[in-house]
């Protein structure tokens, strides 16, 4: 799972509020192999939410930020093209675009979606061509149709078939440990112990007295 990892693919949630279609979010981009997630929340209890949503168990991490301009900062310091899912006269089909480029896929509030702010840091608006009497679609919905497409055109390139070259070892390291073994990552934690090795069999590998301090009942200040 982890060799397929894809870290230059990821969304942006301008706002998205609802905790179900974060939680929807997430969902997908784990499914397609997105490593990490950005949110814009402008207070902690937004922050709160997001990570909620997310699930103690989940394998993607969610990165807030602030506002929109540090987000898109962000992202384009690590060579992203920034699409924004919105309808407006320069707006392209989702499908036309090239996915297996580094890509930011901005998704906006449900009710008011992308801001002008967001719209002008964008590389290129967006949409979902639609025939029916319906004028948009959730923004769960609309997520997991545009990160599919990228799935679809980035297997085509061979993107999906790396041998440990989507993440670095360290950061491969810790989702191992936290992913596999959460009880011992919050033990581990708690008690300001290094983190141990994880081999190719899934195995803890640690010496003596870090499993003993580990099994010690007081917390190491």
């Amino acid at each position: 799972m982890l060799a397929t990892r894809q870290p230059d693919l990821t969304v942006c949630l301008e706002q998205v509020h609802k905790p179900h279609n974060v939680s929807a979010i997430i969902r997908t981009a784990d499914a397609v192999g997105v490593h990490q997630v950005h949110a814009v929340w402008p207070t902690t209890r937004m922050r709160t939410l997001v990570s909620s949503a997310a699930g103690s168990n989940s394998w993607v991490s969610v990165r807030t930020h602030r506002t929109i301009t540090d987000a898109v900062t962000h992202m384009k310091n690590q060579g992203m093209q920034i699409l924004a899912t919105h309808l407006s006269a320069r707006a392209i089909d989702f499908r036309e675009v090239d996915y297996t480029r580094p890509t930011c896929v901005l998704l906006g509030q449900e009710k008011t979606g992308i801001t002008k702010e967001a719209l002008a840091l964008a590389d290129q608006d967006i949409i979902i061509p639609m025939i029916g009497m319906v004028q948009s679609l959730n923004v769960s919905v609309a997520s997991a149709l545009i990160l599919y497409e990228a799935q679809r055109q980035r297997q085509n390139a061979g993107m999906y078939r790396r041998e440990y070259g989507a993440l670095d070892e360290e950061e491969r390291q810790r989702l191992l440990f936290e992913g596999g073994y959460p009880v011992l990552a919050n033990v581990a934690k708690r008690k300001g112990l290094p983190r141990p090795h994880i081999d190719e069999q899934g195995q803890v590998v640690a010496d003596a007295e870090w499993w003993a301090t580990m099994q010690a009942t007081t917390v190491r200040q």
